[in-house]
This record gives C-alpha cells, sequence and structure tokens, in this order.
C-alpha cells in the first residue's frame, strides 16, 4: 500500500503469521540435508518456493535454481508485506528493507572486485529494498567500483562511499567501501525515527542489531591480528558500546565478552557466550549471535503482537531461512558433511 493512511498491524500480522507458519522446521531441514541439489529443488517446489522453481526451472538447474528461486521468493515475500502495509507501519518496514538495498551495492562492488560475471552477480542480488529495477540496473552496467560509487549519487550511499574510495584505493581492500555501506544503513535506520508508544519496540530492536553487529566487528578484529582501530569501522546508535570503548574492549576479547555478558544482552547470549570462550570458535560465536537477534526479535513479537515487532521478527526469520537452504546446497554441491553444513545454519 503506502505511507498514508492509518496504520494497520492487526491486519498486516494476522497475514505475516500466517506466512510465518509455512517456513522451514527442524525436521524439514534433517530432510534437506540429507538432499542434493536437485532434490532439494524438486523439495522447494512442494512448498512456498513453488511459483518460483516453476518460473525458473526451465532456465536453470541446480544450485543456480536454487539460487535464483530463494533471491526472488525473498523478495516477493517483503513486497508482499509492503503491499499490505499502510502509514506508519508501511514506513517502519520500508525503512528496515532497506538493508537489501545495503546487500545489493556490497555484492556489485564484490562481483567487480573479484572479476565475477555479471549474470553471477545478479543470481546473488535481491530486490526487496527501495532501489527500483532502474537504479540496480546502472549498479550492474557498471564496470568499475568507482562507477558503482557515481551511480549512488542522491542515496544514502554516495557520500559515504566516496569518502571511503581514496581508503579503498590506499589499501586495495574493501574493508573501507564495505563498512561505509554498512554504516550508512545502520546510522540512517534511526534518523528521524519518531519514538512513541508504536515503534519504542522497533528501537530496541535496531539498538540490538547494531550492538551485536559492532560486538561482531569487534571480535573480528580482535581475532585477525589485524592492527586497526575498531573504533573506525563503529556503528552509531546503539546502546552497549562507545566507539573508545570498543576500541579498547577489542584488545583484549576475553574483556569484550564480560562486557556483552554483564549486560542487557547477557542471559541471551550466555550459551554463545560459554560457547566462545569454550570452543575458541568466531564462527560459532557468530552463529550464536545471529540466533539471539532471531530470539531477542521473536520475543518482541510475542509480548507486542501489535507493533511492527512480529513483521521484523518474520523479515529475519525468513532471510535465515533462505541462508539456511544456500548453505545446504552449497554445501552439498561442495561435498561437504552434514555435520560441517549444519555448523552454517541458524535454528531456532
Amino acid at each position: 500500500m503506502s505511507a498514508t493512511g492509518s496504520s494497520n498491524p492487526e491486519y498486516v500480522n494476522a497475514r505475516v503469521r500466517s506466512r510465518r507458519g509455512a517456513l522451514y522446521d527442524d525436521e524439514d531441514y534433517r530432510k534437506l540435508l540429507r538432499m542434493g541439489p536437485a532434490e532439494i529443488a524438486r523439495f522447494m517446489e512442494e512448498s512456498t518456493y513453488e511459483e518460483e522453481i516453476n518460473a525458473l526451472g526451465a532456465r536453470f538447474s541446480g544450485v543456480d535454481l536454487i539460487e535464483f528461486a530463494l533471491n526472488r521468493n525473498l523478495a516477493k515475500q517483503f513486497n508482499d508485506i509492503l503491499d499490505w502495509a499502510n502509514g506508519r507501519l508501511y514506513d517502519l518496514i520500508a525503512r528496515y528493507l532497506r538493508k537489501f538495498d545495503a546487500w545489493n551495492v556490497k555484492t556489485v562492488i564484490r562481483g567487480i572486485y573479484t572479476d565475477t560475471p555479471r549474470e553471477e552477480v545478479e543470481t546473488d542480488l535481491i530486490r526487496a529494498g527501495e532501489f527500483g529495477d532502474r537504479r540496480i540496473e546502472r549498479l550492474l552496467e557498471a564496470t568499475t567500483i568507482e562507477e558503482v560509487v557515481d551511480s549512488l549519487d542522491g542515496t544514502i550511499y554516495g557520500r559515504p562511499l566516496r569518502a571511503a574510495y581514496d581508503d579503498y584505493e590506499e589499501s586495495g581492500v574493501l574493508v573501507p567501501l564495505e563498512n561505509a555501506v554498512d554504516r550508512a544503513f545502520y546510522e540512517n535506520l534511526l534518523d528521524g525515527l519518531v519514538v512513541n508508544e508504536a515503534t519504542e519496540q522497533y528501537r530496541e530492536f535496531l539498538y540490538a542489531e547494531i550492538d551485536f553487529r559492532n560486538a561482531r566487528n569487534a571480535l573480528r578484529l580482535a581475532r585477525s591480528g589485524a592492527d586497526i582501530d575498531p573504533s573506525e569501522y563503529y556503528i552509531d546508535g546503539g546502546r552497549l558500546f562507545s566507539a573508545t570503548e570498543l576500541s579498547q574492549l577489542a584488545q583484549n576479547p576475553d574483556e569484550l565478552v564480560s562486557r556483552i555478558r554483564d549486560s542487557v544482552y547477557g542471559d541471551r547470549l550466555s550459551s554463545a557466550l560459554d560457547e566462545l570462550e569454550r570452543a575458541d570458535s568466531l564462527i560459532g560465536f557468530e552463529r550464536a549471535l545471529e540466533a539471539a537477534l532471531l530470539e531477542y526479535s521473536g520475543s518482541l513479537g510475542h509480548v507486542f503482537p501489535l507493533s511492527v515487532s512480529p513483521v521484523i521478527s518474520y523479515i529475519l526469520a525468513k532471510e535465515r531461512e533462505v541462508e539456511n537452504i544456500r548453505a545446504i546446497a552449497r554445501g552439498r554441491e561442495a561435498g561437504l558433511s552434514e555435520d560441517e553444513i549444519e555448523e552454517e545454519l541458524v535454528i531456532l
């Protein structure tokens, strides 16, 4: 629908609950883990991915078919939600779905950087954000990263990317550009947000997502041993760390973990923090962070059923389903064992 009119959370959340009930469960994932790509595609055809598999099945096969179908279905699901929503609810959902614009910008930049064919880059795009087909086509037509930056003039990503471009040219790595995209997205999420009873939970969730992202980035830097100041990668808008504090904590991962454990998220992340300390596994911790955010969003949606929280919770859950299926398909194609693939999954 549109940003005009009155919010309609009762109607939208009722439809979202129906969609949520169709998400894959534990038993579905157990079956998928034993399948090859062709069998996975057939399994998807018998579920909510039927329309996409049937539409694309004549042109693609195997993992390519699965990838295209997943991304097209993801975009359709979220565009449906926008079609249902009105007023303030529409604005809040549209604001959050801009994360897929950020995803698409980073995907195109990585594609150019790694000299990936345009067709493969396009496979990974998710058309669920604010960018229209014309903007995405301009991104895909770019043959240099500088052209990508030029094409984003007038968007929230244009100025930050242009500021980061010199650092990219000097370092030769994508970190400055990708970080500029992430920061632009997250910092604009809260910009201009009018906080009242209807949006308070939305802000609480955004705080958590930014805090978790900062914690992940700091731990990555701490574990990498790289001589990089984490404050350069700090994202404003969370409530757990300041930039200075994060820089100090990143030099001592044990203290960083203790800081998180003592925070408002400590109870929700206790198993993840225990796992990090026991296994010394950053990947395991990142997966645990994702699970904790999913659980946090789900709890907000349960406690505040007439807010935007159930929609945000569904968006995260659907994204995770797509990532899980993608990980299984790619893992099976690469010959990974079931145990190796399971380590990539996040299932609540």
